[in-house]
């Protein structure tokens, strides 16, 4: 007789292997069709009292997907989820920001913008981001990625652009709005000007030069100087990295409450970088005077590149950390020095247009000598800093290069300079809420939110303290007009209510498209048409930040979707976004509504390859999402996101992924395993019929799932998977499946204590189902449909997953010493094998003192019968434990050493046969 077909083995369709790149696409299309999922989720949820909203920061609709993108939507992803298998209503409203620079320049490299109408231009644009909004589309679907794409949010629709029109006009009757010339970053490259967000900081080689600024015989004589016996007139010392700007040179700051003093050599320094201009070799150190800094203030120098008078005046933002200790200053070109300069009314020189290249100014306002102008209008002033250091003759008094950190453009690549401009700013310090700035306002918000981690609340609340006002006009046309009229003989911008929703109603039904398509009469209200003649539109655009800085108004507050509520529970994006989208969001907000547009705030890291170098096609390290999906399948790529401790920066190459895998199959074939052995259980065994080894690993699973849902509520998945697995791999498999084998496999179907087992292990599964769903959606739908229904427990999909309740029972026995013995009997059992004493442990017998513990010889995977010869034995806890040879023979079916005969049955397997 063949035992084996006596045998009650495992048994199920659950497949070993995934197959996941050729069966995951059949079930996400599934899922998809008509948004199947995502709906069945909401109306499951419908009438629950909690809720979360995770509202989505929009990607930019240009390229396809990286696996930077591919990390943030899959997190975002496996979090609604979460709260989805919480028992939560979930909504998740996919976005996309569709204006901005880089659609326009991919646009422009196959239609010059020169030979379209702006409206022509923007058509173009919106059909490019129409495009790659498909794409990404589809794209983060293949990813297992839930959402509302029936009904997603694009900044470029109609009504979007309306809304987001909407929000500048209220910001503007909160009277936070402001137009002025002031000097900000510009990208000549992109002919725009930048928000601080918009900037990257790069190394820079660049001039640093000291320049000496004759005082005039006035203000020689004014300041008692003019008898001093120095080797060349005196002169106001000036350092600077920017010889460029030296043409706009309005005034020469000083600290008001710093020594200065004169030197031998007839310069004006800082007493206190004396030492610091010797070690330069500029001057040996001997001081002939020494006056206060307040001392020099409303006299005058000259600049020697064009014989200009520069004011000498005082501010206390200038340091002594370097150079001279005064400071050259060009209000145009600098933020300092345009509010230094404010003080004294002097007026702000801009010969630099949009190109970064200097203009007709320079002749007109006598910026250079008539005799060097000519060489200068037209050239780019990164060019212009060679050709001025010969300009400056004797006064250069020293020259040299060095790198330093510059800002450069974060699009473009390129440096940037700062110029004034017209532009439109939303004012941080301008009391307007309960006598509160918006400065103020957001401060408090950062206080209220929720940050992980923890260290992102410092990270903006600086960039929130020490940001400028934000200015949000940029110079191009692929955006949301900042559609203000503006009175030609005054130039004011009519801000009034009735002309701004007139505008916003148009938006919304035609697009912001017509401000460039309609005549003034055309957009302006009856009220107002009779002014069509003495009004002009504003030509600038808004910054894109501002465009995904409101879409908290567009998605939760609009009514046009079904986005969840106000505020979002959570915002979750890349780290670098405390100075991008969480920060305009959070201004906006706070503007409008006086508070954050988020409880919480989850950032996480950027991508790296293994060795934590960035990825690039040079270095042959990208790992692109669609290259994985078709080589392992999105549920490796979630794991791996889940496995990854993403509040760093995350590391990913083809060796991780193989890793990542091998733990994937790991959690499978346990799914299959536990499955495989409930195929014939029909109903779950009473607690009382559980036994001590039963009751043990329930105990471990309550734990160790408990410590698990509690990791995934603080959105620690690594720490929580790395939990399960522990459990998984040291508890589940490595004892309680190991030693339930015989029970399963050998008694009869109908015994109490394997249907226990079993009960157990459909418990556990349907446990672990639970808390790997929000992660492996796809693996846990396809574990229920191969499920005994004993798992399953009616459940359609996994969105209808339903959950077995683990048994609240206690174990009998003490399992810290079952751990010990087991621990030392196996350490045994190897030296014994090793030696060839042995073969099996089942070969083996256990004697002792097991105090209230009765279940040992399953425990250990030993025979249960006489014991015949000692063969070793070992002290725990004080007490002797003899290992010997089972006085029984090898049962042929169960191969226990029980059998009383040789080629016999155990008594057991008897029974069961006999039955």
């Amino acid at each position: 007789m063949d035992y084996k077909d006596t045998l009650l083995l495992p048994s199920t369709t659950f497949p070993m292997r995934g197959n996941l790149p050729q069966n995951e696409p059949q079930t996400y299309q599934t899922w998809n069709a008509n948004q199947y999922a995502y709906n069945t989720m909401c109306a499951n949820r419908q009438n629950s009292k909690d809720s979360f909203t995770l509202h989505d920061g929009p990607p930019y609709a240009n390229g396809h997907l990286h696996i930077g993108h591919a990390l943030n939507k899959i997190l975002k992803d496996i979090i609604i989820k979460l709260h989805y298998f919480k028992g939560q209503s979930v909504r998740y409203t996919p976005g996309w920001d569709c204006h901005g620079l880089p659609i326009e320049q991919q646009v422009e490299k196959e239609q010059s913008k020169s030979s379209l109408s702006t409206s022509a231009f923007r058509a173009l644009c919106r059909k490019h981001a129409q495009k790659f909004l498909s794409i990404q589309m589809q794209e983060f679907k293949d990813l297992g990625v839930l959402g509302d794409f029936a009904n997603p949010y694009k900044t470029m629709d109609f009504g979007f652009e309306a809304s987001i029109y909407q929000v500048l006009a209220q910001v503007a009757q909160k009277g936070l709005l402001a137009e002025r010339s002031k000097p900000i970053f510009w990208s000549w490259a992109a002919r725009s000007a930048l928000a601080e967000a918009e900037v990257e900081y790069k190394d820079k080689e660049d001039h640093s030069i000291f320049v000496g600024f004759p005082l005039t015989k006035e203000s020689l004589q004014a300041l008692k100087l003019d008898s001093l016996d120095t080797h060349s007139p005196i002169q106001a010392v000036i350092w600077t990295t920017t010889p460029w700007t030296l043409p706009a040179n309005q005034a020469i700051c000083l600290h008001p409450n710093e020594s200065y003093i004169i030197t031998q050599e007839g310069y004006i320094i800082a007493k206190a970088l004396l030492e610091s201009i010797m070690q330069e070799g500029i001057s040996k150190g001997k001081i002939l005077a020494e006056l206060q800094g307040s001392s020099f203030e409303n006299y005058r120098a000259i600049n020697p590149l064009n014989g200009r008078e520069s004011l000498l005046i005082v501010g206390e933002h200038v340091l002594m950390s370097g150079g001279s200790g005064l400071v050259h200053s060009a209000p145009g070109h600098g933020e300092e020095d345009y509010f230094a300069c404010l003080k004294y009314e002097l007026e702000v020189l801009m010969p630099v247009d949009d190109r970064g290249c200097y203009d007709e100014s320079l002749r007109e306002k006598g910026l250079f000598r008539a005799e060097d102008v000519g060489q200068f209008i037209g050239m780019r002033v990164f060019d212009a800093n060679e050709k001025i250091l010969p300009l400056l003759g004797e006064h250069l008094l020293k020259s040299a290069k060095f790198i330093h950190s510059y800002p450069h453009c974060w699009r473009t690549h390129e440096p940037v300079i700062y110029r004034a401009t017209k532009q439109w700013f939303i004012l941080m310090d301008k009391p307007y809420h309960n006598g509160k700035t918006l400065r103020q306002v957001a401060l408090e918000a950062i206080e209220k939110t929720k940050f992980y981690p923890e260290s992102g609340r410092n990270r903006i609340r600086t960039m929130i303290e020490n940001r400028p006002d934000w200015c949000i006009s940029r110079q191009r046309a692929w955006g949301v007009p900042i559609a203000f009229f503006v009175e030609k003989s005054s130039g004011k911008a009519i801000l009034d209510s009735s002309v701004l929703a007139h505008i916003g109603e148009i938006f919304s039904k035609k697009g912001c498209d017509v401000w460039w398509e309609l005549d003034n009469a055309e957009l302006l209200p009856e009220s107002h048409k009779h002014r069509a003649s003495e009004l002009e539109k504003c030509q600038h655009i808004l910054d894109v930040w501002f465009d995904s800085g409101s879409t908290w108004f567009g998605v939760l507050k609009s009514g046009f979707y079904d986005a969840g509520n106000f505020p979002a529970d959570m915002y979750l994006e890349g780290s670098d976004q405390h100075r991008g989208w969480f920060q305009s969001s959070l201004l906006l907000s706070c503007a409008l509504q006086g508070i954050a547009p988020y409880k919480s705030v989850l950032t996480h890291g950027f991508t790296m390859d293994e060795r934590g170098e960035k990825m690039s096609k040079s270095k042959g390290n990208v790992i692109l999402p669609q290259e994985v999906l078709k080589s392992s399948g999105s549920e490796i790529l979630r794991l791996w996101v889940a496995l990854s401790d993403y509040q760093n920066d995350q590391k990913i190459s083809k060796n991780i992924l193989q890793q990542v895998g091998e733990q994937y199959k790991k959690l499978r074939n346990t799914l299959r395993f536990l499955l495989a052995n409930c195929n014939d259980l029909q109903t779950l065994s009473d607690p009382k019929d559980l036994s001590q080894i039963d009751r043990f690993i329930i105990k471990l699973a309550r734990i160790h799932f408990l410590r698990v849902q509690e990791e995934f509520a603080s959105y620690n998945f690594a720490s929580g998977l790395q939990t399960l697995m522990h459990f998984i791999t040291n508890d589940l498999s490595g004892i309680y499946l190991d030693l339930c084998k015989d029970s399963l496999y050998c008694d009869s179907a109908d015994d109490k204590g394997r249907r226990a087992k079993q009960s157990v292990m459909a418990a556990i599964a349907s446990n672990l189902c639970a808390l790997l769903a929000p992660i492996l959606t796809y693996t846990i739908n396809e574990v229920l449909q191969h499920a005994p229904e004993i798992v399953r427990q009616g459940s359609r999909d996994v969105f209808d997953l339903r959950i077995i309740a683990l048994y609240d029972v206690e174990p009998e026995a003490d399992f810290d010493f079952a751990i010990q013995l087991r621990d030392k009997c196996s350490e045994l059992l190897d030296t014994l094998k090793k030696d060839k004493r042995i073969k099996s442990g089942l070969e083996l017998c256990i004697e002792g003192d097991f105090g209230d513990f009765t279940e040992v010889a399953q425990w250990l995977i030993l025979s249960e019968y006489t014991p015949k010869e000692q063969i070793s034995s070992f002290t725990l806890n004080g007490k002797t434990f003899r290992l010997s040879t089972s006085a029984g023979y090898r049962c042929e079916r169960c191969w226990r050493y029980m059998a009383a005969r040789e080629g016999g049955l155990c008594a057991r397997c008897q029974e069961v046969l006999a039955r």
